[in-house]
């Protein structure tokens, strides 16, 4: 029962089957009858599980399961403290309201890697790194809550599930490694 860890790059969709224009998981993975456990829509880069166990995958997705979920956001504008309490408190998006999250501003990480291609960038418009952590993993959620709070994201990475992290676990983008499903009971 492989457990894989995943650096999903840009562009590329979180699927096996092929896709007519862009990059899927098969360009990547060739193991047989693993699925990811979640999503990240193709404008997202970062960490996806990925397993042949159909109770782990559940374990790892489920929204009851509440497998937190960190998030490094490069958003335009500059992150002010009311806009990243509004992120932290529940969030009404209109079709749902969130739950509470963490969020607090960072330093752009030295680590990153360059995206292929680069986000847009205006000269009179400064951009913020804000870290932000939830349980849930509605469809486009974080990108939601930021454009909510006026900070529309530009770039949005994925670097953490549960206690799988890219900073414990480094892949660089398109490449994976094995890893042990027994971190989720820690």
């Amino acid at each position: 029962m492989p457990l894989i860890l995943f650096n999903k790059p840009f562009q590329v969709m979180s699927q096996f089957s092929a896709h007519a224009e862009r990059e899927t998981l098969s360009d990547y993975i060739d193991i047989p009858n693993v699925y990811p456990a979640g999503r990240l829509d193709a404008d997202s880069e970062g960490l996806l599980l990925l397993t042949d166990d159909g109770k782990l995958q559940h374990e790892i997705s489920h929204p009851r399961r509440k497998q937190p979920k960190t998030y490094l956001a490069q958003v335009e504008g500059s992150a002010s403290l009311p806009a990243l309490q509004q992120l932290r408190d529940p969030l009404d998006l209109g079709d749902f309201v969130t739950q509470g999250s963490q969020a607090r501003l960072i330093q752009e990480p030295e680590w990153m890697w360059p995206r292929n291609p680069p986000i847009r960038e205006r000269k009179n418009q400064p951009t913020s790194w804000i870290a932000l952590t939830i349980s849930e993993g509605k469809n486009r959620q974080v990108r939601r809550m930021t454009a909510a709070v006026g900070l529309p994201t530009l770039r949005l990475v994925r670097i953490a599930i549960g206690p799988f992290s890219l900073a414990t676990h480094p892949v660089l983008p398109g490449e994976w490694r094995e890893v042990d499903p027994a971190e989720l009971e820690k």
